[in-house]
């Protein structure tokens, strides 16, 4: 099976999944490449598309939406337990 996220911006460090997709898959992001995942990644939400240190931020649709509460790996689910809001 081929799972898949979207890249929507060229500066995300994130990207959207289209389905809930299982620990150790392969995901397809159309315009930038693959990413293996290391967690079980729920439909819609953010999978982290490169290494984003502690206190960097995550940035989706171009824009800083929260920073990083603690390194978060290439391939990592990125959600509330990992990351803290910077408004």
């Amino acid at each position: 099976m081929e799972y898949r996220a979207i890249k929507m911006s060229p500066q995300d460090n994130v990207a959207i999944t289209v389905a809930a997709i299982p620990k150790g898959a392969t995901v397809n992001i159309p315009g930038y490449g693959k990413v293996v995942t290391n967690q079980e990644v729920p439909n819609g939400h953010k999978i982290a598309l490169v290494p984003i240190p502690r206190g960097l931020d995550v940035i989706r649709y171009g824009e800083t939406i929260c920073s990083a509460k603690e390194d978060i790996n290439a391939g990592d689910w990125v959600h509330l337990h990992n990351t803290i809001s910077t408004f």
